[in-house]
This record gives structure tokens, sequence and C-alpha cells, in this order.
């Protein structure tokens, strides 16, 4: 047999049957919705009076709409959005599909609960009507979005016509400085291959840096590779991962794990198995990095200066420019910011929220600047209150929110004014990402931490940043 990458392997294993050279019907081993992606789907099964073929393996989550102000009881005041989480709540009732609702104390961002409550495992195809589905790669899961047709087949049949990506691998060796994350090598990479540099390919990340990564800070790498246009992510599960899914998996007997272990050790590329592209990175050359324009890909160093409007991007460069009012050569350190947020399903995490304690302790939020934290799921909310974490906080000023999406999208009643400038944590930087006219500014959860106290972009080595 010839040698097969990860993502070869993962798709044969799952492939009901071939249809043609190029797409297969693959069987999803869990589908993953919420509140936006799901009614139309549901809609269409009723019209054919189908019900859902696999209800145990689907699960739902308000996360998108839904308001994160800290009141104990939260209320959707938006009727469109109330509407989107009755339906949802109606549907999954009816057909009998777990759901974390509105004020579930586990409630929280798709892709923060399903790794958290031991539903991703390595193996697995997991699927979900949003991108950043890529982030179960970090436990060797081929995860990716799909679209409201393609959720409304999958609940009918707990299947997908799935069209076969290439093979990419990224590989990144060395050790990542002080004061540097995964938030930093992920916008590296894209800003070095562009925001179109992966699509059509499925992308496995390797090499000592990776393997010195936690399984947190891997979930932010995977997560973000679709920015890159990237069909889905992966990482071979090593002992972290299975460290880390055994600590969460109390379904499992003793023989169950042991299979398991047995199965989990072949989900690796072979050796000689062929890419059809290939990239190195050395870690030592990743710096806290920050977005500059509209685009991911628009990202350089905080030491940097913006680029001039030349060569082939030069209209996408000016546009982008218009946009967030920059201008140049000009810096990004020192540029005044009136709103930090720190959440999303990017870096929403109990590590993240940890770094960015460690910069907020005995530090207060600067005039002029509003500070939020939103964690990504009630269960991240709790430990890190019980970790004394959320007081740091608080106590820095910080607003300590309910989990939710929040204002990775301004989808919700967490909105930024035209022209206020933030530092964000999450993944996408698109004009009107967080509010018409707002301008966002994407860096590692540590360096908006830095840009909150200091009123500014900051090069969070300067405070003594994570990794320190």
């Amino acid at each position: 047999m010839y040698p097969q990458t990860l993502y070869r392997k993962l798709v044969a294993s799952h492939t009901v049957v071939e249809l043609d050279e190029q797409n297969v019907l693959l069987f999803c081993d869990l589908h993953l919705m919420n509140e936006y992606t799901s009614p139309q789907a549901f809609a269409g099964l009723h019209e054919q009076e189908r019900e859902v073929a696999m209800p145990g393996q689907n699960v739902a989550t308000v996360s998108h709409i839904i308001p994160t102000h800290p009141i104990a009881q939260r209320i959707i005041q938006d009727p469109a959005s109330a509407l989107q989480a009755s339906n949802l709540k109606r549907n999954c009732e009816r057909h009998d599909i777990p759901l974390f609702d509105t004020n579930d104390v586990l409630q929280g961002i798709e892709h923060i609960i399903a790794p958290e409550h031991g539903m991703i495992r390595p193996g697995m195809v997991v699927i979900c009507g949003d991108s950043h589905t890529t982030t179960y790669g970090a436990l060797g899961a081929l995860g990716f979005g799909i679209g409201t047709s393609e959720v409304e087949h999958v609940l009918a049949t707990q299947t997908l016509v799935y069209r076969l990506a290439e093979d990419m691998r990224i590989r990144v060796d060395g050790r990542l400085p002080p004061g540097v994350t995964s938030k930093d090598l992920i916008l590296m990479i894209i800003s070095r291959i562009g925001a179109q540099g992966a699509r059509g390919y499925v992308v496995e990340f390797c090499g000592s840096a990776i393997d010195d990564l936690s399984i947190e800070a891997r979930f932010t790498l995977c997560n973000m590779a679709v920015e890159a246009g990237a069909r889905g992510a992966l990482i071979a599960p090593d002992q972290k991962a299975v460290d880390y899914v055994f600590a969460r998996v109390a379904d499992m007997d003793t023989e169950q794990r042991r299979q398991a272990l047995s199965y989990w050790a072949t989900l690796r590329s072979d050796e000689g198995a062929e890419f059809e592209v290939e990239h190195r990175f050395d870690a030592a050359d990743v710096a806290p990095y920050v977005t500059w324009g509209t685009s991911p890909d628009q990202a350089i160093p905080v030491t940097g200066k913006v680029p001039a409007a030349t060569g082939p991007q030069r209209s996408s460069i000016e546009k982008a420019l218009n946009y967030t009012g920059l201008a140049a050569d000009m810096p990004l350190e020192g540029l005044a910011v009136q709103h930090v947020f720190i959440g999303s399903c990017t870096n929403a995490r109990i590590e993240d929220l940890r770094e960015v304690a460690a910069v907020a302790k005995g530090r207060r939020v600067a005039p002029g600047v509003r500070a939020m934290v939103v964690p990504g799921s009630g269960a991240v909310r709790t430990q890190a209150e019980s970790e004394g974490i959320a007081q740091v906080l608080i106590d820095a000023g910080f607003e300590w929110r309910k989990p939710g999406c929040s204002m990775c999208l301004a989808m919700n009643d967490d909105v930024l004014a035209s022209g206020q400038r933030c530092a964000s944590s999450t993944n996408r930087n698109f004009e009107g990402r967080q509010g018409r006219g707002a301008i966002t500014h994407l860096m590692s959860p540590a360096m908006a931490a830095a840009a909150a106290v200091t009123g500014h972009i900051t090069d969070v080595r300067k405070l003594g940043g994570p990794n320190d």
C-alpha cells in the first residue's frame, strides 16, 4: 500500500462510497449546530417530512447572537435573534438533540465546548455550519465548515457529499521566543503565504515548535488556518492530545481506551507520503504580530511599519489603508485604541485568560479604553473565577462577561461604533466585522491586554509577556 498522509487516512476511514475521482460520500462522526445556520436546514427537513438520522451525533449551542452582559438570567432582546434561539430550542426538542441553551451553565462557543466536554477525539470527522471548525485538527480530527444546504443533508443522513482537498504540510521547527504565542505564529504564517495561500488544501502542521505547543495553543493555530483559505487543519495526535482527551472522556472504559490508543497511534502521515505543497518556518523568527489592514494576512510584527501600496497587492493595500486610517511607513506600536476585546473561538480558553491576567495583574486599564473579556464557555468562566483570574481582571478595570461569541462579529449587542479602533484577540479583521466602520487589529490575548493597560498597541515583551 502506498504511503498516505494523515488527511487521506481520515477521509478513507470515513468514506461510505466513492462518487467519482473528486467526490466521496463522507460519514460525519459529530455535527455541531448553532442558532444562525440551522433554521433553514430544519425547515427543509420538515418540508420533506424527514427525521434526523442520528440525533445523538448532533449537538447544538446558542452563541453568536447571545448577549454577554454579566446578569443572572440572559434574555435576547432583539426579536429576530430571539426567534433564532427559540427555533433552535424547538427543533432540538423535537428531534432529541442535545442543546447548550441560552442560560445553560455550560453554554458557550461551539468550538470551545466541544473539546472541553470530550466530544472531540482523534480520528473523527467533525462538521459545523461555521468556518472555524478547523479548530479540531489540534486533536487529530478532521473538522471543517459546511453550508446550510449541507447541514440539512447531514441532519437527514449523517453523511456529506465531500469534495477531496489536496495536501499541504507546514513545518515549524525551533522554539517560539519569550513573549510570543501560537496566535503570533499563525498570523505570521498567514502573512507569509497569503489569505488564499492554502485554498483547496488541508494543512498538516508539524515540527518541533508544534510539538512544544499546548493543546489549547494548537486549537488557536488550527482555528485560524481557515484564514489562509485552508479547508482543514491537522496535527498528528501525540501524548499531549491523548492526555487531553482522556481527561475529558468519562464514558470510555479501560478496554475502549486501549483500543483507542491502538488506533490513534496510526493517525500520522506515513514516511514518504506526498504533499502537493510544503512550507517551512523557523519559530525563532516569530515576533508578536498585529494586523494593520482588513484581512488576516495583512499583518506585521508589532515593531514593524505599515507597508506601502505597491506591487500586485497595491489596490487591496490602498483600500485597507483607507478603511483603517493608516498610512505607509506608520509604526503600529503606539497607535491609540479605544476598545480591547479578548474572546472568541480563537482565544477564549483558560490558557488565554491566564496570559491576560499575567499582563493585567497590578495594572489598570488605561483611561479612555473600554476593555472586555468574554470567556469561551461557562466552564472556562467558572475555572477562571476559581483560579482568581476573574478578580485580577475586574480589579484591573476589565469587564468580566458571560460566555458567547460577543464582539468577534456584529451579530449581537456587543458592537463597536464607527471609527473606533479595537485591539482584538479574534480571527477576522474584515471591514465592519465588529461594527460598521469599526477598525480591528488582530493580535494575541497578551498583546490585547498590553494595549488595554497602555491605551495603545504595545509590544507585550516590554511588559513581561507570556512564556517569559
